[in-house]
């Protein structure tokens, strides 16, 4: 079995899980929303006047913009950067129709909520700023946004894992380099995963789309994310060349690279081109 037959498998067996990058938004047309962390820095540093040296470090500027214009102006800012719904791409459809225990979404637009439409068998769990609630790492949400708790995910057909936030359904966002540190010093114990997600990754495999690994901020999380799951092998879809850190971050982590373009694997999903080796 070819690679590419091998990741459809076990995407149609729930055996997989895919873990969604910025730049699967991309796939969804002209949005108008940011697709890079590069992008949404530029986005917000254009709103509020951060320095020049940090205007496109991401969690830089999210954090000179709570430290000196408090962190209701943040969540202001990135509720308006994500304020528009995408179109979910052919990709987050062809997702959403499978039956996937977990989905782990990465950016905070939130498309895949979109994707799975009218569906009620599912719900979300996302990542919260200690900085509005301190006693919390995680909110749950049922799939109309009302507020659920642990013991409704376990009746989810598919629970979506958003660790850094999302716009919807209530604007919850880690994105500062205080919200980072309060995650990153309780991760490698796990405490901010949620249990219902430690449970659901064990035995699966993931695979990686519109992720890069070139910082160590999203090389920690997919690992801490991925722990205890199967030896894999893995999968993720990253075109060119890799840094140095990506490549050993693969290797260590037993994930097979595809060398395409996301659109060329959505479309060779689809079947209208030939499987990767």
């Amino acid at each position: 079995m070819n690679t590419l037959d091998e990741i459809r498998a076990a995407l149609a067996e729930g055996a997989a899980v895919p873990y969604l990058g910025p730049e699967v938004l991309a796939l969804c047309g002209d949005s108008g929303l940011p697709v890079t962390a590069e992008a949404l820095a530029d986005r917000l540093s254009a709103k509020a006047s951060v320095p020049f040296k940090i205007r496109r470090n991401l969690t830089a500027a999210a954090q000179y913009i709570e430290n000196f214009k408090h962190r209701k102006t943040l969540v202001g800012l990135m509720r308006e950067a994500f304020a528009t719904r995408a179109e979910p791409s052919f990709l987050h459809c062809y997702l959403a129709a499978l039956p996937l225990p977990l989905v782990v979404e990465t950016w905070y637009d939130g498309t895949f909520a979109e994707a799975l439409g009218n569906r009620a068998d599912w719900g979300r769990v996302q990542g919260v700023s200690r900085a509005e609630h301190r006693e919390q790492w995680v909110r749950h949400y049922a799939a109309d946004g009302s507020d659920a708790g642990e013991e409704d995910a376990l009746a989810w057909t598919t629970l979506l894992y958003q660790p850094l936030g999302a716009a919807r359904p209530a604007a919850n966002f880690i994105v500062s380099d205080s919200d980072y540190v309060e995650v990153l010093t309780e991760i490698d114990i796990q405490t901010p995963i949620p249990d219902r997600v430690r449970e659901l990754r064990v035995g699966r495999r993931f695979l990686f789309l519109g992720c890069r690994f070139n910082s160590q901020l999203t090389r920690g999380y997919a690992r801490q994310v991925m722990k205890r799951s199967s030896d894999g092998p893995h999968w993720a879809v990253a075109p060119g060349e890799l840094t140095a850190n990506e490549a050993r971050f693969f290797a260590e982590q037993n994930i097979v690279r595809l060398d395409m373009e996301l659109a060329e694997f959505a479309e060779a999903l689809r079947g209208e081109m030939p499987a990767a080796a």
